[in-house]
Order: C-alpha cells, then sequence, then structure tokens
C-alpha cells in the first residue's frame, strides 16, 4: 500500500466519522420543530422534560467526566439490545402507563447546552437511571443516599466491588457533628465527632442523575417503537 493510498484511507473513515458523529446530529438538532402527539385535532405538542432537573447538575456532571464512562442514549432495535435491558428504555410495565420503553430521540435534549450523550458505555447507560432509582425507592432504600454514598465511593456497597468508576471524595464535607447530624450524613467512619455531608455540587448531581426519565410518551409519528423480541413473545 502507497503512503498516499494509506492518507486517503485515513482521511475517509475520518471524513466518515465525522459526518456521523457530528454533522449529521448537528443539522438534526439545530432547528427542531415542533411536533404533535398524533394527527388528532388538538393534539398536544411533544415537550419532553425533566422533572426536577438542577441545572448546575448537568455541569457537574460534565465537569467529572461522567460522558466518558456513561451514554444517555436509548440505542434503536437494530444497534443493540437497550431496550430489552431492564429499565434502560423505560418500563415495560408501567403501573399507570403500561410499556414505556422507547428510543431516544434528538428532542430529548431540547433545551439543554449539551446534549451528553456520552463517549463509551464503561457503565450502565443513564437515560432512565431516575426511573430505576423510583423501583430502588419503592423497595424501600432511599435514592439520593444510594447515589451520595455511590459518589462518594462505589466500593462501598458490596454489590458495587467490581466497579471501575472513580471515587469523588472532593464532592463531600468533613465537619464537627453538631446535634444529632445532617439527616444526609453518609454512613461512613468520619473519625470521632465528624461526619460526611454532600456538597452543594453533590446534591446538584444528584438532583440531574434522579432527573433521568426519559420514557415519557412521544409521538406516534417518530415511528420507532419496535414490536417485541422473541425472547418476550
Amino acid at each position: 500500500m502507497s503512503l498516499r493510498t494509506f492518507i486517503i484511507g485515513v482521511a475517509a473513515s475520518f471524513g466518515v466519522a465525522w459526518l456521523a458523529v457530528i454533522v449529521v446530529p448537528y443539522l438534526k438538532m439545530r432547528d427542531l420543530q415542533p411536533v404533535l402527539m398524533s394527527a388528532e385535532p388538538g393534539a398536544a405538542l411533544f415537550h419532553p422534560k425533566r422533572t426536577g432537573r438542577v441545572a448546575d447538575g448537568a455541569e457537574i456532571y460534565a465537569e467529572n467526566g461522567c460522558y466518558l464512562c456513561h451514554t444517555q442514549v436509548v440505542r434503536p432495535v437494530y444497534a443493540g439490545n437497550d431496550l430489552y435491558r431492564p429499565d434502560w428504555g423505560g418500563l415495560d410495565a408501567d403501573e399507570s402507563r403500561g410499556d414505556t420503553r422507547r428510543e431516544t430521540n434528538p428532542y430529548d435534549f431540547e433545551g439543554e447546552t449539551f446534549a451528553q450523550i456520552g463517549v463509551n458505555r464503561i457503565g450502565p447507560d443513564l437515560s432512565n437511571l431516575g426511573r430505576r432509582m423510583d423501583v430502588l425507592q419503592a423497595a424501600g432504600t432511599d435514592p439520593e443516599r444510594w447515589l451520595f454514598a455511590r459518589l462518594y465511593n462505589p466500593r462501598l456497597n458490596p454489590d458495587l466491588y467490581s466497579s471501575t468508576c472513580p471515587p469523588h471524595p472532593f464532592l463531600f464535607e468533613k465537619r464537627r457533628v453538631h446535634g444529632a447530624g445532617s439527616p444526609d450524613a453518609l454512613a461512613v467512619d468520619a473519625g470521632e465527632g465528624y461526619e460526611l455531608v454532600p456538597r452543594p455540587a453533590a446534591r446538584a448531581l444528584v438532583s440531574y442523575l434522579l432527573s433521568m426519565k426519559k420514557d415519557h410518551p412521544a409521538p406516534a409519528s417518530f415511528d420507532f417503537a419496535p414490536a417485541k423480541n422473541d425472547s418476550e413473545s
């Protein structure tokens, strides 16, 4: 292979990747037009929101490089099996809405400064983390306290010993215990008379994580709801 052929091949590979990862998503998202939920007269507009999202939380998420290991994309069936992983693409049996699983669409990121779709999926996808935390809460676990402990040191949880997520102790403050202490203090030994409590950045980040619920109904015109696979029939 000549040097010229090699350079052309590299340039072509880069060009295709650049088009697919940067140009096409930009063209799709730069001017999103309103979409009706259905063709029925008086139908509502599709306007997704992340309930209770703290704006600063998204910045904390970005500053700490969470997007390097976590995606926020429920892939279409032809590109993966996300819809059929427990709770990743929504819930298959929501008590009030039935099957809420669906793929990600550009409108899911409307209003956000950055669409943090992620770089790698070393850790689980977070598109519907808030919905999974709802399930955790129903089982009697406080989602906020669980996430605080997870951020401080993932290996504190015996079920997460194999986690590759780095600890984030700088998001917490060691301080003297006053009175009965903080209800948000971590269940770790901080030293006699001391406790570890979440800093504002940790609270914002956890609020952002809990707001991740992208299984709200989407317009039928998107036409990306797949039929159940053979394993579910």
